[in-house]
């Protein structure tokens, strides 16, 4: 395991933070539009964002990176700046930190499909790793492959990240089979701890998917299978259309009820994806005793 992710969590649970999409719409980020390249043409609303977590006292928070791959970013004809794009996220969300936070970077699926041949894993590979290699530049603390749906993607990606030197973590998105306990092209999370542990990650979990409640038995599977530290971010309960807006129904209080019996099962780093904010990150803090 890295050092870091050692004294990290030697204390408890670390607290990361909360959902960037959700933050950035509500700065006025429209539907269609490139939020990565945000970090360009608006660097002040994503340090915003990142400020707000810092505020709420996350211990980790992340960058506007998630879809800055050249793959996502040719659909917006800016696959040519995909390295400019996360040296610039990681510089946001370091300045915002200072000295209270550390910065992992995120990188995100690819958009493309490997069982389909939209793809090949070479290219994932080159790809992740220009992700990778500038956010290290950047002066990242660590990075977090997150949301993947495919094991096979996230190891390649996941091996990538290690090859800067940083910690690495790898996430998984559960809400397919029977009990939302697999991933869309059906790896379980002993499967997907198993297949992320083998290519690097110093810790790995889940993100995304379903709510926090469902994160529960996802975690103590994971713990069963591991000796690495568990990332969880759940969302804030399942999407729901209202008045054409996409909205969540579990309150910051109530998300933050289960975060005990999160951390019985084995949580070390919790936090939260989509429809989570600051207001979530600090009830997390309240509900772990701080």
């Amino acid at each position: 395991m890295n050092d870091l992710i050692t004294t990290m969590t030697k204390k408890g649970p670390v607290v990361t933070d909360g959902s960037w999409g959700t933050q950035l719409q509500r700065r006025g980020l429209k539907r269609g539009e490139c939020p990565d390249s945000l970090n360009l043409s608006n660097p002040a609303m994503v340090k915003e964002v990142a400020q707000c977590y810092v505020n709420a006292g996350s211990g980790i928070i992340l960058t506007n990176t998630f879809s800055a791959n050249r793959f996502v970013l040719s659909k917006f004809g800016l696959e040519a700046r995909a390295s400019e794009i996360n040296r610039a996220g990681v510089a946001i969300s370091k300045e915002a930190a200072g000295t209270k936070s550390l910065v992992f970077s995120s990188i995100g699926p690819s958009g493309k499909m490997l069982v389909s041949g939209d793809v090949t894993e070479e290219q994932l590979r080159e790809a992740f790793e220009e992700q990778a290699e500038a956010q290290r530049a950047a002066g990242a603390d660590g990075i977090i492959v997150e949301t993947m749906m495919d094991v096979v993607e996230a190891r390649i990606a996941v091996a990538a990240a290690k090859r800067t030197g940083l910690p690495v973590v790898g996430s998984m998105v559960f809400d397919s089979g029977k009990d939302k306990t697999r991933t869309m092209m059906g790896n379980t999370p002993e499967q997907a701890v198993q297949e992320l542990a083998q290519a690097g990650a110093d810790a790995v979990g889940a993100n995304c998917g379903q709510g926090i409640e469902g994160f529960i038995v996802i975690c103590g599977r994971m713990k069963a299978a591991t000796d690495l530290p568990l990332w969880m971010k759940p969302n804030a309960g399942l999407p729901e259309m209202e008045g054409g807006e996409v909205v969540y129904r579990t309150s910051p209080q109530e998300f933050a009820r289960h975060v005990p019996p999160l951390v019985e099962a084995g949580a070390l780093f919790i936090g939260g994806c989509c429809g989570t904010s600051e207001e979530y990150i600090r009830e997390i803090i309240r509900a772990l005793g701080r």
